[in-house]
């Protein structure tokens, strides 16, 4: 039903506008308590696919990406639609309004979507004060909400821990674990920040940040981790990798979009990203021990190849562009897919003398 209200209405609707009126809808439903708690129910994931990462007790191993949910408008919808986590933002110390429209597209013959939006977000005040208020009950605070922080563009790169730091004193409180991107391609001179001299400063910064928040907030301090570019060299991504165990980070986020693509400008999401990604989540495993989280994101569109990732060394997995392909349905068939290996995995293991 999906495939065909996709191919007949929303194909043609403009993008942006076909994301906005989706999102809007889960975040409505998701706000709804009757409505919410029936269609909980119907895409529930059965029980017994739930890990232990960062001493938290997660549902599964399948969250939604960071960019569907810039400002944590529709948190409790999508944890309703089956989603094991929720990664919101990105989001900018200040506000702003991203690249200038159109910036976003399909790419139908791949089921990917290329995108410049550049962090449109409402900042970090606003978005600090919206997890406020989600955490304030019980159900939000049950729900794992990971925060994505991004540099303002108008910051100077030179200025740039500050601007992270700044995001992260505010957004820690209320985040179960932060993510620094530096990998974004829309915005000038975001991905330099992914050299080491560059991005050791601003983890830096927003650890020092994110503990005195947490501090001052009597919460436990929150995992820390750096999300980085599919179109990285083999050699950066190992001395990423390095620097996070050097600095003691909870993790690496592998991949963000890319450039290597002739489409025009903005990076390219979905399939085309698949291999590239399993490649960086491999060399990451590779380089950071059996112990590191490492969240595998990029072109997962089926079970197959969530487990992919999870077969080359992923802790997590996130998917984003499979989700406007595949509709409302799609978390939670994935979900349940890796929930089934996980009970399946416990009986072997149970099975064993």
């Amino acid at each position: 039903m999906y495939r065909l209200l996709f191919d007949l209405v929303f194909r043609r609707m403009d993008p942006e506008r076909a994301h906005e009126l989706a999102f809007g809808l889960i975040g409505a439903v998701g706000r709804t308590p009757v409505l919410r708690d029936v269609v909980a129910r119907v895409l529930a994931v059965p029980a017994g696919g739930a890990v232990r990462v960062w001493g938290q007790t997660l549902p599964g191993r399948f969250g939604v990406a960071a960019g569907f949910d810039k400002d944590a408008r529709a948190v409790e919808g999508l944890a309703m639609l089956g989603f094991s986590f929720v990664e919101i933002g990105t989001v900018t110390a200040e506000p702003q309004p991203g690249n200038d429209k159109p910036r976003l597209w399909r790419v139908l013959d791949q089921r990917a979507l290329r995108n410049r939006m550049g962090f449109n977000n409402q900042g970090s005040q606003a978005v600090a004060q919206r997890l406020a208020r989600l955490r304030g009950s019980a159900r939000g605070r049950g729900i794992v909400v990971g925060v994505n922080i991004g540099k303002t563009k108008v910051t100077p790169a030179e200025h740039a821990a500050t601007d992270y730091a700044t995001s992260a004193g505010r957004l820690a409180p209320y985040a179960d674990y932060l993510v620094v991107n530096v990998s974004s391609p829309n915005t000038p001179g975001l991905r330099d920040l992914q050299s080491v001299e560059a991005l050791r400063p601003i983890l830096e910064a927003v650890r020092v940040a994110a503990d005195q928040a947490t501090t001052r907030a009597a919460a436990a301090p929150v995992p820390l981790l750096v999300k980085i570019a599919p179109d990285l060299s083999d050699d950066d991504v190992d001395a990423v990798a390095d620097l996070a165990a050097e600095l003691g980070l909870d993790g690496v986020v592998a991949v963000n979009t890319t450039i290597g693509h002739d489409l025009g400008p903005g990076g390219l999401s979905g399939p085309p990203v698949l291999a590239r990604g399993l490649d960086v989540v491999a060399r990451l495993r590779t380089r950071l021990g059996p112990d590191a989280v490492i969240i595998g994101v990029g072109g997962i569109t089926t079970a197959a190849d969530a487990r992919e990732y999870l077969a080359v060394g992923a802790t997590l997995v996130q998917g984003y562009t499979g989700f406007i392909y595949q509709g409302p349905a799609w978390p939670a068939r994935i979900g349940r897919a890796l929930a089934s290996d996980e009970r399946r995995s416990a009986r072997t293991s149970a099975a064993r003398p």
